[in-house]
């Protein structure tokens, strides 16, 4: 069993984060089973995401930017010929394009322009703040803001499958990068258009998702009060 005192004192949580969930939720509730204030996320992961969730508790919550900074690794799927706002199923279609003509090859051609340092401009749906708030708000709200474009880095990008109007993919990543953005961008090049239907984070570093726990599974592990 995991001892409440190790966690209170000092520990990295690998946590695998459930569907539609935010990773606030997910600190939320470790604070509120653990008993705990002093805990955070190494890296936000969308609620649609699922996946790794690096959690640092106690002395340990020093550690959180040397985690934010390493490399991600995410397996996913997009949807080529519609879009929504926020490029994912959280809002709902606003454009629709034939994807009649577009083959396997375009796909893998496309794919080499994601591979190495871009240029990338972030979703409007994203927890990113402008003048102290979530961009995310703005969003819901249907301001309009001006995002600057960042420099991030593909280390790898991969085309696992083809199954048209579904392709998956495997993404290597530095931090800072929007894998939405990635696949809007896909999908603007083919002129298709293109959501993501499913990510999931799988690895951090050398931390893997294979090595996580579910909320469930950690509260089973804990310790009970004495």
């Amino acid at each position: 069993m995991t001892s409440n005192q190790d966690i209170t004192e000092g520990q990295t949580l690998l946590i695998d984060k459930d569907l539609k969930w935010t990773s606030f939720d997910v600190v939320k509730k470790l604070r509120n089973l653990l008993k705990i204030r002093k805990i955070g996320h190494a890296g936000t992961l969308d609620p649609l995401a699922t996946g790794l969730l690096i959690l640092c508790t106690g002395k340990m919550t020093k550690k959180i930017n040397n985690y934010m900074d390493l490399e991600k690794e995410y397996t996913g799927t997009m949807v080529l010929g519609k879009t929504t706002p926020s490029v994912d199923l959280e809002t709902e279609f606003d454009s629709e394009k034939s994807i009649d003509g577009i083959t396997e090859s375009d796909i893998l051609k496309t794919a080499e322009k994601f591979r190495g340092t871009l240029k990338q401009e972030p979703p409007i749906y994203s927890a990113i703040r402008i003048k102290g708030e979530r961009l995310y708000n703005k969003a819901r709200r249907g301001e309009k803001v001006e995002i600057k474009s960042r420099d991030v880095i593909a280390h790898e990008f991969e085309i696992t499958e083809v199954s048209l109007p579904e392709v998956s993919f495997r993404l290597v990543c530095s931090k800072g990068f929007y894998v939405r953005s990635l696949v809007r961008d896909f999908g603007n090049i083919l002129n298709t258009g293109a959501y993501m239907s499913a990510l999931r984070r799988v690895r951090i570093g050398t931390f893997s998702v294979e090595d996580a726990k579910t909320i469930e599974e950690l509260q089973k592990t804990l310790q009970p009060p004495e």
